[in-house]
């Protein structure tokens, strides 16, 4: 297939929300963020914006802990990116949330969702079939609060989503940003 002929690729971002807080009497949905959390979402809010990993949609769950990595991620970037709450990533398995990407309109290029384990690493790794060997060994371990998969397709639309056909571009953790200064 000619270049000019592929298919445009399509950029999917996984944050899984910073480290939260475990309040006496606060049920799961209303959990703020921890002051851990709350040093770790601008720091990969400030790595998003130094790598020009800019969304052109943020589908953010509708937990307090994950509205709130959302805000602080969201100062850090260099434009104001469209947001929107999205109840069906809320603690559910990897099927449900690749059914709300394949919902998302084809003028969307690049996706950020921030969202909960376990669902989100097994988004993660249902969906890269390649890519980055270091960064899939260290997804394999473990999916960290405020860690950061960037997976690229080469599909039309993102009703074409599928299991196998992403590519782990990078995987980030606040903890290896900190490691950097």
């Amino acid at each position: 297939m000619p270049d000019d002929a592929r298919p445009p690729t399509r950029r999917l971002m996984l944050l899984r929300h910073a480290k939260s807080a475990w309040p006496d009497g606060v049920a799961d949905h209303r959990r703020p963020l921890a002051g851990r959390g709350r040093k770790a979402a601008p720091a990969i809010g400030a790595f998003m914006a130094r790598q020009e990993l800019i969304p052109d949609l943020a589908l953010v769950s509708t937990a307090r802990r994950a509205q709130e990595t959302w805000e602080l991620v969201a100062e850090a970037l260099p434009h104001e990116v469209e947001a929107r709450d999205a109840v069906g990533i809320y603690e559910v398995a990897a099927a449900a949330m690749i059914d709300v990407i394949r919902k998302v309109e084809p003028t969307v290029e690049k996706l950020l969702i921030v969202g909960h384990n376990p669902g989100m690493a097994e988004l993660a790794l249902l969906l890269a079939g390649s890519g980055n060997a270091v960064a899939l060994e260290r997804l394999e371990a473990k999916f960290p609060t405020a860690g950061l998969a960037v997976i690229d397709f080469t599909i039309e639309q993102w009703s074409e989503i599928a299991p196998g056909t992403g590519r782990l571009v990078q995987f980030v953790t606040p903890r290896m940003l900190d490691e950097d200064e």
